[in-house]
């Protein structure tokens, strides 16, 4: 189960008994502790789709300062990508700009500053972390036991029939992580309660062997249980310790932004992990 700590500057975060056991440092941001105001109060660590209302890059880039200052990742490199609810995971591997004579400032700059489309990224680099944004679907984290690989994948309804889980897993093995030395933690997200969704979507869980989550006797309409998805996924891919939460995107407004429930005028938070050095 997450854990809640606050750090200075009233910045509160979730942490996974999992993770700090494999030595990675790493996170999933709430709302508090940021400098943005409005809709984007405080934490804020992303902007909405335009032509909605934007937060000030500068408050972004301060709130990821903080959050990053926050879990020993200050003097680290942020690496992000486009997100396109999809199931790709892109690799920044500690050799690929050794082997092409780039540096890692370049290879951040050209592919990991958010050029790539992608929903997911694996890295054996200390010196970067990893960020997702979300806000109600699900950031997932992943790392080898000896905390050397991590993962961190953005999963939305659609990465989760597509299975972002075991592709994030499959580019993990591929830097050297075996399934069953890998542990994971799903993030803050949207509950069963909240995630009302029509019959077709319900329909597409079930055609991916995930009928389990689809409930029918919450209200009228299907609802999904995202987590549970995630967690069946995950146990199929043989990661079996796993960190799951209790809490809410939607229903949790003090703590979370969510796009359900503000028609998508508010901010974005984050999951961010860096492998340990």
């Amino acid at each position: 189960m997450l854990q809640r700590i606050t750090h200075a500057h009233g910045l509160v975060t979730y942490q996974s008994p999992l993770l700090i056991a494999a030595g990675v440092r790493h996170a999933f941001s709430t709302r508090h502790g940021g400098v943005s105001a409005g809709p984007f109060t405080s934490l804020n660590l992303g902007n909405p789709q335009l032509p909605g209302p934007q937060d000030d890059l500068a408050n972004l880039q301060q709130n990821y300062d903080r959050l990053q200052q926050a879990v020993g990742l200050g003097g680290a490199r942020r690496a992000w990508v486009r997100q396109v609810h999809g199931r790709a995971v892109e690799m920044l591997e500690r050799e690929a700009y050794n082997e092409y004579g780039e540096t890692l400032e370049a290879e951040l700059r050209d592919r990991f500053s958010g050029q790539l489309s992608a929903d997911g990224l694996v890295t054996d680099t200390p010196e970067v972390a990893l960020t997702i944004r979300v806000a109600d679907c699900a950031a997932i984290l992943l790392a080898s036991t000896d905390g050397r690989i991590v993962a961190a994948l953005h999963a939305g309804w659609r990465g989760v029939v597509g299975n972002i889980a075991e592709r994030g897993l499959r580019v993990m093995t591929e830097l050297g992580a075996k399934s069953a030395e890998i542990v994971a933690a799903i993030g803050p997200c949207i509950s069963t309660q909240h995630f009302e969704v029509g019959p077709e979507v319900a329909e597409t869980f079930a055609q991916n062997d995930l009928a389990a989550v689809v409930h029918h006797d919450v209200g009228p309409k299907p609802h999904i249980d995202l987590q549970h998805a995630i967690t069946l996924q995950l146990n199929r891919a043989g990661v079996l310790r796993v960190d799951t939460n209790d809490l809410c995107t939607v229903r949790d407004a003090g703590d979370f932004y969510s796009h359900r429930r503000d028609n998508g005028n508010t901010g974005r938070l984050a999951a961010i992990i860096s492998p340990r050095t």
